[in-house]
């Protein structure tokens, strides 16, 4: 793997535990480094961190807090 490529891995943790996580990556990186926007996209996935995940913890969390808002009442 290229070592611009190892730097841009190391410096994102998530990256870097997906990575650690999903071996078969290596050998993806290692053949074509541009594979890497792809592994990011799984990785969002994954891990939950696009923006539509976002919103819908937030929507999850409101609505939790509206139950125990109705419960009180």
């Amino acid at each position: 793997m290229i070592l611009p490529l190892q730097f841009q891995i190391k410096n994102n943790p998530n990256l870097y535990r997906y990575l650690r996580e999903n071996s078969y990556w290596y050998k993806a990186l290692n053949r074509n480094p541009n594979n890497l926007k792809y592994m990011e996209e799984e990785m969002r996935e994954r891990y939950q961190l696009r923006p539509s995940d976002k919103i819908n913890k937030l929507m999850d969390q409101l609505n939790l807090i509206r139950t125990f808002m109705d419960m009180i009442e």
